[in-house]
């Protein structure tokens, strides 16, 4: 495994952004751009496609050109949903892939070198998955996963309403990867209007690389 062969990039955007007032927070904008096209532009080097996972009416997404799959467990099941979503879309259409990687689709600084670090994490300690981390904190919605555990985390969702990420994450060996919060946080994300205030000062000040 190579840092962008067999591994599909899935976007997660169906968050329900009440903080942000509703509607689609990687719509939002952000230095003259939506924070979704912030996200590609990182995270498109790094992959071998991409995938947007919302729900709902996916024409909204139709100037990226990229597929958009939607959840298929019932009601709104958080991130694992959207994981699942993007490892069926994976094994249904590119069956060459082996692994999804999954970004949260309103942190525009995400890091250019998450799939490498996480292959290298992986190949280096043998763990089956591993997530994110920056500051003291654990990342986990920002992870690489097997496509091989779809079935899984299938039955975690719809027979055993297992939601939570964490718990599910630790049936498996994980590799947790941390990235400095100097001088930005990659992974700041924007959840209110504050946010994208504080993100756009930090572009005003060039401490976006």
């Amino acid at each position: 495994m190579t840092e962008t062969d067999g591994i599909l990039g899935v976007l997660l955007a169906g968050g329900l952004a009440r903080r942000m007032g509703g509607g689609d927070k990687p719509l939002k904008t952000l230095a003259g751009r939506t924070i979704l096209d912030h996200v590609i532009d990182r995270l498109a080097p790094q992959c071998a496609g991409l995938v947007i996972n919302a729900n709902g009416d996916p024409d909204r997404f139709a100037r990226w050109r990229l597929p958009v799959a939607a959840d298929s467990v019932d009601g709104f099941a958080g991130p694992l949903a959207g994981i699942l979503a993007g490892l069926d879309w994976a094994a249904v259409h590119q069956p060459e892939i082996t692994h999804v990687v999954s970004v949260a689709a309103d942190t525009p600084f995400i890091p250019r070198d998450l799939v490498k670090r996480f292959v290298t994490e992986i190949t280096a300690s043998g763990a089956e998955l591993a997530v994110a981390a920056s500051g003291g904190w654990s990342h986990p919605v920002i992870g690489l996963w097997p496509v091989t555990i779809r079935e899984v985390l299938r039955r975690a969702l719809v027979v055993e309403n297992d939601r939570k990420i964490d718990r599910f994450t630790s049936r498996y060996q994980l590799a947790t990867v941390t990235w400095s919060v100097g001088p930005i946080d990659p992974f700041f994300n924007a959840n209110e209007p504050a946010d994208l205030a504080e993100a756009e000062a930090l572009i005003a000040r060039g401490l976006v690389a």
